[in-house]
């Protein structure tokens, strides 16, 4: 199949280079010129994806790389990755972009999966109508739209790309069942969900559990400072339980690409839809930033 992944950054480029590998016809695109020089160059600077994987997928002409929108081809499947926020609201703007311009390329029986992590509803409620806009196509109908959330875990040796479960979801079961299909080729287990919101939740449900329990052992942690209470020592005899325990420890705050960011979707879309806050995140949100900013030692 021709592939196009929208992105080539720590998400986009295992994906793209996986799907040349398995036999796919793969362009990378990505705003930046200079990750596309080096792209072309086989220079990875992605660290799940080592520069020998890059040149042969470069070299037997599976995968390519462009900026050009223009130099874009039609496809059977396209796959737009990561959006951050701004502002502590979502910024969608490349979202927007991206399926705007994948949708004037649309053909009948073609399938666009959103991967980048957003608030439930986006695929639905923001990327299909662009979509039909763009194209003058009617989704399900005409085209297939999937949503299966990222879950790469940069520099993790024992869950790389490949052998990390892939959530799946479509509007429809045809929908899925292509999404399905496609992910199979790449990951060794597929996990199908009922639907793109639902899958667009799990996304923001495992982030969420890792916030919330960074900022209840750093506040844990500054709490037994006061104390007087080694709370290493105490963390580590917790975790001897085999059940009903996870370790986390204490750091600076949260960093990474995704904890500091990808809570705040559901917590901003809970205050549109709901009119409440979402207090475990904003609470959560208060005690990492508050760790960030003091740096304070154990």
């Amino acid at each position: 199949m021709h592939v196009v992944v929208a992105g080539q950054g720590y998400v986009g480029l295992p994906l793209a280079v996986r799907a040349a590998e398995v036999g796919h016809h793969v362009v990378g695109y990505d705003v930046d010129p200079h990750r596309v020089r080096q792209l072309a160059a086989g220079e990875s600077y992605v660290e799940d994806v080592a520069s020998a994987r890059l040149r042969t997928v470069l070299d037997s002409a599976a995968y390519r790389a462009t900026a050009d929108v223009a130099a874009l081809p039609s496809y059977d499947i396209a796959v737009i990755t990561p959006t951050p926020l701004r502002d502590g609201v979502p910024d969608l703007t490349y979202v927007e972009s991206c399926a705007s311009t994948r949708g004037a390329h649309l053909r009948p029986g073609a399938t666009v999966v959103l991967e980048s992590t957003t608030y439930p509803g986006t695929t639905e409620e923001l990327v299909l109508p662009i979509l039909e806009k763009a194209s003058g196509l009617i989704a399900g109908a005409d085209f297939h739209v999937g949503f299966s959330p990222e879950r790469i875990d940069p520099g993790n040796q024992a869950w790389p790309f490949e052998k990390t479960p892939k959530v799946v979801a479509g509007i429809d079961a045809v929908s899925l069942s292509v999404v399905k299909d496609f992910y199979d080729d790449l990951v060794e287990t597929t996990v199908p969900v009922s639907g793109t919101k639902v899958a667009e939740l799990t996304k923001l449900i495992e982030n969420i559990f890792r916030h919330v329990d960074i900022a209840l052992v750093n506040e844990t942690a500054m709490l037994a400072k006061s104390l007087g209470v080694n709370v290493w020592e105490a963390i580590d005899a917790a975790a001897s339980k085999p059940f009903g325990y996870m370790r986390f420890a204490p750091g600076p705050g949260v960093g990474g690409h995704c904890l500091p960011i990808d809570p705040s979707f559901l917590s901003w879309k809970v205050e549109r839809a709901v009119g409440v806050p979402f207090r475990f995140v904003e609470l959560a949100n208060d005690v990492n930033n508050h760790r960030a900013a003091t740096l304070q030692t154990w």
